[in-house]
């Protein structure tokens, strides 16, 4: 058995929970959770076509009985249909954002909005952020719930806020610099992106700011992405897990061990299934997360399919919380690029190319039909400004190329662009260009 440090924790009673008394608590929390999505249009004809109710519940074991939520379900319903309590009752709604037909919108109350706000304040605390630290939210403030869930989730901690919302990288960085900010909530390729505004100003965050901590969530990004920023910024990078139809961010965090997300099971129930035969997987096997609310009122979600491709890591966590980890996601079922037959996530690239000190953090993804076949092209920007060693360019060539080829199990074509040279995103970053679409 691991041993325990037992690290402080914002509510150690939920958060140091037994097994057998989570279990319990997931049950009774289940039944409540079933009955009141009841009251919704959606759930209430669900319910009924399938002969369940609350006494279908006797242990967590029952959930197995209920059928899956999908995204489609909830555009189908858009906007109130999921909706299970009065609607004045409502306090705001969040959306996703969407391309084409209806968003997926989520509700919620006042106490789904305070017990959010506890569930942030938990994940910051946990990794050592307190009431003496000044906090700066680099995300936007609009229906993404990053800015407002971890808002609030700060001023519940009592740390002082700095609600910079997104973009501006100057004034990022002037308030950072002003205002003494410790800690910053940020996109992964933000963060790489301000390292290098940084650099152009002549500030080094190690030296010339008190950063010490960023929340790091929204992108897939490897352990190699994860590392780079930290040296970048002088920091400790935790990764933060989140989407809306769950609230937003604090549905998982990593402690302060950094070896997977501890999925707060009070809040929700986790399970992890084969994507195309939606049975459970084996500890330990990746598969795609599946989530059921616990505590929302307004909006309960059953078995909501998220697409996010994960496991559970085996092993009790030397923290001291009892709550599941689950590891690092792999990618979205959703993202996945089939190339000559071959299953490829672009985080398995973006891990190659993070291991090489030569390269930048830029790099795009391009795919399209060259005569009859499907070929990848991988762009990536150099970390130097100029480099006139042909020689020393054509052996990282082919290096990359070949440690590409090992993960893969396809050769694709590298290019290695100057550096700045790519387009660069002040949000989430677009790292796909799949040409076969068009």
């Amino acid at each position: 058995m691991t041993e325990s440090k037992k690290t402080p924790c914002w509510q150690e009673e939920l958060e140091t929970i037994s097994r057998g008394d989570l279990e319990n608590l997931q049950t009774e929390r289940l039944r409540q959770t079933v009955e009141q999505a009841g009251h919704s249009a959606f759930y209430e004809k669900v319910f009924r076509r399938h002969g369940l109710s609350p006494a279908s519940i006797r242990s967590t074991d029952d959930l197995q009985r209920f059928p899956f939520t999908t995204k489609d379900d909830l555009r189908a319903a858009y906007p109130y249909g999921m909706v299970a309590i009065p609607l004045q009752k409502c306090v705001r709604i969040h959306s996703s954002s969407g391309t084409t037909g209806n968003p997926t919108v989520v509700l919620h109350s006042q106490r789904d909005l305070d017990e959010w706000a506890d569930q942030v304040a938990r994940c910051m605390y946990m990794v050592g952020l307190r009431d003496t630290d000044v906090f700066q939210n680099t995300s936007g403030y609009g229906m993404f719930t990053g800015g407002l869930g971890f808002q609030y989730g700060a001023e519940r901690l009592g740390a002082l806020t700095v609600p910079a919302a997104a973009g501006n990288s100057k004034r990022q960085i002037k308030f950072i610099t002003d205002f003494g900010t410790t800690c910053l909530h940020i996109i992964p390729s933000y963060a790489t992106r301000l390292a290098e505004v940084f650099r152009e100003l002549g500030i080094n965050p190690r030296r010339d700011t008190r950063l010490h901590t960023i929340c790091i969530g929204a992108e897939p990004h490897s352990e190699e992405q994860r590392r780079r920023i930290e040296q970048l910024l002088g920091v400790k990078a935790y990764n933060c897990f989140g989407m809306s139809e769950m609230n937003g961010p604090g549905v998982a965090f990593e402690c302060t061990e950094q070896n997977g997300l501890h999925i707060w099971e009070d809040c929700v129930i986790a399970e992890i299934v084969n994507p195309e035969t939606l049975r459970p997987v084996p500890e330990g096997h990746i598969g795609e997360l599946v989530l059921t609310t616990l505590r929302r009122e307004a909006m309960p979600l059953i078995r909501y399919r998220t697409h996010d491709l994960t496991r559970f890591l085996p092993g009790e966590c030397p923290c001291g919380r009892t709550h599941r980890r689950i590891d690092r996601f792999r990618g979205r079922s959703d993202d996945m690029i089939i190339l000559k037959g071959v299953n490829i996530f672009p985080i398995q690239i973006e891990k190659v190319l993070m291991s090489f000190g030569e390269l930048g953090e830029n790099f795009l993804i391009t795919v399209e039909t060259v005569g009859n076949n499907d070929e990848m092209l991988v762009e990536v920007e150099l970390n130097s400004l100029h480099t006139d060693n042909y020689a020393a360019l054509q052996r990282l060539t082919g290096e990359v190329v070949r440690r590409l080829k090992d993960e893969l199990l396809i050769t694709p074509h590298l290019k290695l662009a100057a550096r700045g040279s790519l387009p660069v995103q002040e949000g989430k970053a677009v790292r796909v260009r799949d040409l076969r679409k068009l």
